[in-house]
């Protein structure tokens, strides 16, 4: 079952692969840049594991004195990453095809993990956080972005019916508890902030 899951969200993102970033523009735009933005800001490094690079959209905003490995399940989306990658910065960013819930990395790699509107994907998110969780020095941040069901109850529910088509079709859900799958993979949430008045973009800071 989690092979195949992987398998589908993998072929999903390959296929939309060249049209993502035009999808995705005009929210980008409005709102996801700067949010983006505030969340890199917060780290601090050195070294610090992005899950789920995608095409490269988070890689404008990495500080310039840490060291940065990206992964991403889907060799579509990271081919485009690599395009955006600036040669001056290609050796403190290393970017590499993995699966979020089976890292290569040993335990206790990097000092920090972030994540932007990716756990709304991966097969099985406490799978892939335990990981994260892992792969973190003890006292280590996780800093996440992550779009999950929203606290209105009637929209809620939309969602929930919604949510097996919409993840056919893409590859994403649209109901994760994201906040609770992170307490349950073990790690101590320090902060959780509604970007949206409905809940339903949060960021997320927790510690190893």
């Amino acid at each position: 079952m989690a092979q195949r899951g992987k398998q589908h969200t993998r072929s999903r993102y390959d296929l939309i692969a060249p049209l993502y970033n035009v999808m995705e523009w005009p929210i980008e735009q409005l709102l996801f840049k700067s949010w983006r933005k505030d969340l890199w800001d917060q780290t601090k490094g050195p070294k610090v594991l992005e899950i789920g690079v995608g095409t490269g959209k988070n890689i404008p905003y990495y500080p310039e004195d840490i060291q940065v490995t990206g992964i991403d399940l889907s060799p579509g989306m990271l081919k485009r990453a690599k395009h955006q990658l600036p040669k001056k910065q290609q050796p403190r960013i290393t970017l590499k095809q993995m699966d979020a819930q089976q890292m290569d990395f040993p335990d206790d790699t990097f000092d920090e993990v972030v994540s932007t509107f990716v756990f709304c994907s991966v097969p099985d998110p406490v799978l892939g956080l335990k990981e994260a969780l892992r792969v973190t020095k003890p006292g280590g941040k996780l800093y996440l972005l992550e779009h999950m069901l929203s606290k209105n109850k009637s929209l809620s529910t939309v969602m929930e019916k919604l949510d097996a088509p919409i993840h056919y079709l893409t590859g994403v859900h649209i109901a994760r508890t994201t906040v609770e799958n992170v307490k349950i993979a073990g790690w101590k949430i320090n902060q959780v902030q509604d970007m949206t008045s409905n809940g339903i973009v949060r960021m997320i800071e927790a510690t190893s």
